[in-house]
């Protein structure tokens, strides 16, 4: 009898710990459907629409956007290629004057939105902006007619700031891919009388080419979710598409059907940045492989050098910086302007919830699988990542229309219960904005997460685990004791993007309610830019803490 009744205790403690296990592979698989809601609801509205404008989009402006789109991409993908890659190389191959300043210093445009960036290169060049103004107070011009000026508003303006903006994707991967490479091969290919473009175009550039291809797909990728550059230049995009399409034209299918070709886009330039990244392996003979050892160039060479690396950095940050800053030391009275103070706090609220929910929500995800150790819960882990490539009017389309269907129901199922009216709870206030920047950014918190465990020695769980501590005390007593640098790093990190995303807040935003960059773009918008100045300089100091951040990991 006793054999019996230890057994069926034995049976009942392992599916008490199977079902343990799967409550983790449930998390995780919540957590991943919570990502791919939007992405299938833009896919079942676009083939399910209430009216369906799909023969007309194809026979009117579709094709008009996409075009537009493709020139944007390419010429984004191969300006910044250029900016990056060269400035990666000169840097890593060389010393000129200024080149450890600029190594950290190119970074530096990651901090400015690009939407900022092309606010300030339209106010500093524009027909009344200080640089037309000094030409026509220096030369005796009157008009715009006694002298020509390139084009502000046009697509080759706005692929200019796109390109300054983006840029350092392709020179953070090029830095590091040449830093990996063995300086012998260098120094035989200058033995063998190789100058420094033979070498370029020989020897570096098929050995980066895999890290240059990764950081192109994704500048490409930012440059399809872009929306505030575009629309500034007068663009005509996908994503313009899908703003127009909605809220003029009052067409939520239409809208989704656009989103879909957009997330089509990303699809396909997200597989070619996997592609690059699974082929950028950088294999060293042995570990006592001397690193690359840069040249110092004299002369003009090595001033070439300086002013060649200045250039991105100058059109990426310091105009657009300068810009704001000059307007907002003119009207220093815009710092107590109504609503910049209401739009900081928004900000800080609703970026600092979608921190603390996404890294939250990474931390359970990550150790649920690492738990749980199941295939499911495993294959479930990469696609979580997603969402960063989901542009943010896609991610607007995708959550707006399902969550607005479950507000009616339960704002009817409790008017039916209490007789009360409670309104919408998620579409009218700011939760719908959050659960956007998680989905959005949970990829970057998961890679945080995911790399901070990957560093902790497996012994040192194991011990807790043998005195007696459970999974969850393990992971409080242990891993996050080891982890908060890390933690704290993605919360920071995550906050700054929140901060800085532009379309999914304008799209999903309740009434009156305003973040430092919706506020950036109504006022430029109706070109009162020394009036979003504040906001703007406000949204670049937080940008230049998660550089910061940047600049420390990679010295």
């Amino acid at each position: 009898m006793m054999p019996l009744q230890n057994s069926r205790k034995s049976g009942l403690l392992r599916r008490i710990t199977a079902l343990r296990l799967d409550i983790w592979s449930l998390g995780a698989m919540l957590v991943g459907g919570i990502v791919l809601v939007p992405m299938l609801a833009v896919v079942w509205i676009a083939f399910h629409p209430t009216e369906n404008i799909w023969p007309h989009l194809l026979s009117t402006v579709l094709p008009r956007y996409f075009t537009a789109t493709l020139r944007m991409m390419l010429g984004v993908g191969v300006l910044s290629a250029a900016m990056g890659a060269g400035a990666g190389w000169l840097v890593v191959m060389y010393r000129f004057p200024g080149s450890r300043s600029l190594d950290y210093l190119l970074l530096f445009p990651m901090a400015i939105p690009a939407y900022v960036g092309a606010y300030a290169l339209v106010d500093f060049l524009d027909y009344a902006g200080p640089l037309q103004i000094a030409l026509r107070a220096t030369f005796g011009w009157h008009n715009a007619r006694d002298y020509w000026f390139p084009e502000i508003n046009s697509e080759p303006a706005a692929i200019v700031v796109l390109s300054a903006a983006l840029y350092p994707y392709v020179y953070l991967m090029t830095r590091a891919a040449l830093r990996e490479q063995s300086g012998a091969s260098y120094e035989v290919a200058r033995s063998l009388g190789l100058g420094p473009m033979a070498m370029f175009w020989r020897l570096g550039l098929p050995l980066v080419r895999p890290a240059i291809a990764a950081g192109v797909a994704l500048t490409m990728m930012e440059t399809v979710a872009d929306f505030g550059t575009v629309s500034t230049f007068g663009v005509q995009t996908l994503t313009t598409g899908v703003f127009s399409t909605w809220l003029n034209g009052g067409n939520a299918g239409g809208a989704a059907q656009l989103a879909g070709v957009i997330l089509l886009l990303v699809l396909v330039l997200l597989s070619v940045e996997h592609l690059g990244r699974r082929n950028a392996r950088f294999h060293r003979p042995s570990r006592a492989t001397r690193p690359v050892s840069p040249v110092a160039l004299v002369g003009w060479r090595a001033w070439s050098a300086t002013a060649l690396c200045l250039v991105p950095f100058l059109l990426g940050f310091a105009l657009p910086t300068g810009v704001m800053l000059g307007h907002a030391l003119a009207k220093p009275q815009m710092w107590l302007a109504p609503g910049l103070l209401q739009a900081a706090l928004n900000t800080v609220i609703v970026g600092g919830i979608a921190a603390v929910l996404t890294v939250s929500a990474a931390l359970f995800l990550v150790y649920g699988v690492r738990m749980a150790g199941r295939t499911l819960a495993r294959t479930v882990l990469p696609v979580t990542t997603l969402g960063y490539a989901m542009p943010g009017a896609v991610l607007a389309v995708g959550l707006l229309v399902p969550l607005a269907a479950v507000d009616h129901r339960v704002a009817d199922l409790v008017l039916a219960v209490t007789g009360q009216d409670p309104g919408l709870m998620l579409t009218g206030t700011a939760a719908a904005i959050v659960l956007a920047y998680v989905v959005r950014f949970f990829g970057i918190a998961q890679g945080a997460v995911d790399s901070a465990f990957g560093r902790i020695s497996p012994s040192l769980p194991l011990a807790a685990r043998s005195l007696g501590r459970g999974q969850g005390g393990t992971l409080r007593d242990v891993y996050l004791p080891l982890m908060r640098g890390s933690v704290l790093t993605a919360l920071l990190l995550v906050f700054v993007e929140c901060v800085k995303e532009l379309p999914a807040t304008l799209l999903l935003r309740p009434f009156n309610f305003n973040t430092l960059a919706t506020r950036v773009y109504e006022l430029a918008s109706l070109e009162r830019i020394g009036e979003g100045a504040p906001a703007a300089l406000i949204v670049t100091a937080m940008g230049l803490a998660a550089v910061a951040l940047l600049v420390r990991a990679t010295r």
